[in-house]
């Protein structure tokens, strides 16, 4: 959900509109389209579909200067770009496409976006993804929720969450690829110098320092030298605390 306080109006999605949200993995591997992003204008009191057909519509977020709107797409590992001003008001662009699922979006105060990838998308959730048929005749199998989960991630729990320009350009990539510290990350939020953390499938909240504003031309370098260190470590060098028992 994301609020326009200037235009006094509210974006939020639908994920289906025959599945409930916690049920997104039936949603992925049966090829459900029936996401919506929609509007709600508080002064109305009216609610507006912008766009439909969308497949598990997920996170929304609103450009800095308000002339387009983001939305995950996650079955389709993408998140879309719906124009809200200017000449090509009404229409959808792909702002970019994503190694895995995305949940949640989050801008920041330079305008950028941080997006939180539930997993990465393997080979056999590919091949799933590919064939909705074989999907639907995997659903008829007596599977828990557990046993779907490991085939959509393709066993292997991991964290990534990716900075975005307004552009759809990568800035810069935080990863667990082996979920030992993190996993299944659902919404990254930066703020006040730090980086929040959290996931709706672990019981847990991080927090990582940022570091300072500087004016120095070489700030990109010290960025990227800062997440090869927390890839290398696997994020414990930066962790800074660790609330257990939080149900997100």
């Amino acid at each position: 959900m994301e609020i326009d306080q200037e235009e006094d109006a509210i974006y939020f999605t639908d994920t289906s509109t025959r599945l409930r949200r916690r049920e997104f993995g039936v949603a992925i591997f049966c090829g459900d389209k029936t996401g919506r992003l929609m509007k709600y204008d508080k002064s109305s009191k009216e609610i507006t579909v912008l766009m439909r057909g969308l497949a598990l519509a997920n996170g929304v977020a609103l450009s800095e200067d308000r002339s387009f709107v983001l939305v995950a797409e996650s079955t389709n590992c993408r998140i879309l770009k719906y124009w809200l001003k200017g000449r090509k008001a009404g229409t959808t662009d792909i702002f970019v496409e994503l190694p895995g699922y995305p949940d949640n979006v989050r801008r920041n105060e330079k305008g950028e976006f941080w997006v939180g990838l539930h997993a990465k998308k393997g080979p056999v959730a590919s091949w799933f993804l590919s064939n909705p048929w074989a999907g639907k005749i995997l659903l008829r199998a007596p599977l828990s929720f557990k046993q779907l989960h490991v085939l959509l991630v393709d066993g292997k729990p991991q964290a990534t969450a990716i900075k975005l320009s307004d552009e759809g350009q990568a800035i810069d990539i935080l990863e667990d690829i082996e979920g030992k510290s993190l996993r299944y990350i659902s919404e990254v939020e930066e703020r006040d110098g730090k980086l929040w953390i959290a996931s709706v499938m672990t019981p847990f909240i991080v927090c990582i320092n940022m570091p300072a504003p500087k004016s120095d031309p070489s700030l990109e370098m010290f960025w990227h030298s800062m997440y090869l260190e927390i890839r290398r470590s696997t994020l414990k060098l930066l962790l800074v605390d660790i609330v257990k028992g939080y149900e997100v």
